[in-house]
Order: structure tokens, then sequence, then C-alpha cells
């Protein structure tokens, strides 16, 4: 019997079992409009595989990682001892970066094409819930390491919540593990890092590609005005499904990049009875929210201060949550144009606070 004869049988096989030209034919009829904006199509494609990137390296620096009182230890071996420990440490930690940047992007463009709109509900709450998660990640992550920069980070980062009335006390003591951030707080943060928030995230992501797959990609409201025979389509495979892994080796490249010319540092030990260093600050994507409670803080001394930046920025996420039930015509209109002007506010809010952040850090 020839080789291909025996694929043949064995493809036979398995397809009589798990159905894999039913989801070739899907694959092949499925289409993607075709217009001046697809490139921001890629951006949730990145966003997957950056995440696939974050569980390979994760599962390697897992091996060695020893949580608690030998965390820096054993992060401090990871770095100068392994073979190839700093470039996989480098990678997971700009991975992680990238990913919410692509998330946000992703985000941004799914806004202002307006595909969110029905029947694509459900699509934009699942993603804003990955961000979401995307974000705890970042947090939970950083402390790990437990060295002088994230341990002070982290101890700040977890003063907010006691701002909040009745509960804030309770939370913050919950997470850390007590009223001090410690070798307890590293435990409680490796369990939510490697396996709550992947037991949560990882069913999430599969009902949101499941919901893409169904709904396919919305075009803008421009090209959605057209008529259909004057719309473009490509087929999903082979065309967008090529593209697509180019952008994944583009991104492949540049994480690579970043990860051997920039590879991510290790500060000194952290200790607890030492003043916190300078110039402590929270990673990039949280950088818009302290710098908010920074300012409403100076014009309200104290909790006030920090209530109503909670209390603003809630706001401001309970409102980006709910526009799909807000701009529901699939024409421009008054609702609209009024969910562009919000968006906008939104982008500029969030690069104003951020920069003004890193400008005031002292």
């Amino acid at each position: 019997m020839s080789m291909k004869s025996i694929s043949s049988s064995v493809y036979e096989w398995v397809d009589e079992r798990l159905g894999l030209s039913e989801m070739a034919a899907f694959a092949r009829h499925k289409q993607v409009p075709v217009h001046s904006q697809s490139f921001w199509y890629y951006w949730g494609g990145i966003s997957l595989f950056l995440f696939l990137v974050q569980c390979f390296t994760g599962v390697l620096l897992l091996v060695y990682y020893r949580p608690g009182a030998e965390a820096y230890e054993s992060v401090r071996q990871i770095t100068f001892t392994m073979h190839f420990g700093w470039l996989i440490r480098s990678a997971h930690a700009w991975s992680a970066n990238l990913m919410i940047f692509s998330i946000l992007v992703h985000m941004f463009s799914v806004f202002f094409m307006k595909a969110y709109r029905q029947p694509r509900e459900f699509g934009w709450l699942s993603g804003m819930l990955l961000l979401g998660i995307a974000s705890v990640f970042g947090f939970s992550g950083y402390l790990l390491p437990m060295d002088e920069l994230s341990y002070f980070a982290t101890k700040v980062g977890l003063e907010i919540p006691t701002a909040i009335p009745w509960i804030g006390s309770v939370m913050a003591n919950m997470l850390r593990g007590g009223p001090e951030v410690s070798e307890f707080t590293v435990q409680r943060f490796f369990a939510l890092h490697v396996v709550v928030l992947p037991a949560i995230f990882v069913p999430l992501l599969g009902f949101h590609l499941w919901l893409v797959q169904k709904h396919g990609n919305a075009a803008p409201p421009s090209v959605e005005a057209l008529p259909k025979e004057e719309r473009k389509y490509m087929p999903f495979m082979p065309n967008f499904l090529r593209k697509d892994l180019a952008m994944w080796i583009v991104t492949l490249n540049i994480l690579a990049l970043l990860a051997s010319v920039f590879p991510w540092s290790l500060g000194k030990q952290y200790d607890a009875l030492a003043p916190a260093p300078m110039g402590i600050h929270p990673e990039w994507y949280f950088m818009s929210p302290f710098e908010m409670l920074k300012l409403l803080g100076a014009v309200l001394p104290g909790e006030a201060g920090e209530i109503a930046g909670i209390l603003l920025f809630t706001l401001g996420i309970v409102l980006w949550l709910l526009i799909p039930f807000y701009d529901t015509r699939k024409t421009s209109g008054q609702r609209a144009r009024a969910a562009n002007y919000f968006g906008l506010v939104a982008i500029v809010a969030l690069l104003s606070t951020t920069i003004l952040g890193y400008l005031t850090i002292r």
C-alpha cells in the first residue's frame, strides 16, 4: 500500500469521527469583507497569537518558578542561570504588553467600525470581559518576580480598593492575604495567574471566537450602505488565513527583536522595611486610571478624591460596555455620531492621562 493511500485512509478515518471536511467546507465558504479598513481585521488574530505565546512561555517559566519566599531567587536563577531563561522571561513579559496593546487596538477598531451592533452585542461584551481579564493577568503577573519595583507598585495598587466604602478594606486584605504585601500575596497572585484566570479566560475566548465565526467580520457603515453587488469579499481560506498567518510572523519577529535587544530587567530584591524608591508607577495600561486618581486627589483631597476617581472610571467603563444598546441603528444618525464623539473623547482621555502620568513620575 502506497503512502498516499495510507494517508487518505487515515484522513477518512479521522474525518468520519471529527468532521474535518465539514469544517474545511465552512472555512472555504466563509467570506471576509474587503475595503480600505480591512487592515484592522488582523488585530484580533494578533491578540490570539500573543496569548498563545503567553501560554507557551508561561509553561516554561512555571517549571522553574517557586512562589512564596523563594520567588525572587527563582526568578533570578531563571534570568541569570538557566540556559535562555532570560529570553523566555523577556518573551513572556513583552508578549503580555503587546497582547494588551493589540487588544486595545482591536477594541477601538471594533468600536469605530460599529461592529458591536446587532447581532454582535455578545461579541462586544465578551471582548470587553477578555480585556478586563487580560488586565488582571498583567497585574497579578507583575508581582511574581518580587523585586523592588513590582513589590512597591503592587502595594500602591492594592491601596486603591481600600477607598471603596465598607468592602474596600476586606477586598484588599483578601487579595494580599493579610494587611501587607508578603509571600502570601505572591502565592495568591500565582494561583490567580496560572489557575483561576486561565480557567475563565480560555472558555470565554472560545465563546468569543465562536461568535466571530458565527456572525462573520463586520464591515464599516460606509461599506454596509453599499448595494450588495458593489461590496467586495475575499475567501477566508486560503486568502485571509494566509494574510493572517503573515501578520503572526511579523508579530513574532517584532517580539523576538524586543525580547532579545531589550531583555526584561530584574531589579533588587524587595525590602519591606525600606522606603519606596523614587519613580514607582504602574504598568502603562494602568497609568491612565492611576493619573486620574492623582488629578482628582489634588482637587478633592483625601478619600473623597479616590472615591470620585473610582466612580468616574467605573461610570466610563459601564457606558463603554453599554454602547451596543445605545447605538442600535444600522444607518448613521445622531446616536452614531454621539458614539463616535464618545470614542474620540475616550482615546484623548486615555492618551493624555497616560502621557501626563509618565511626565510627572518622580
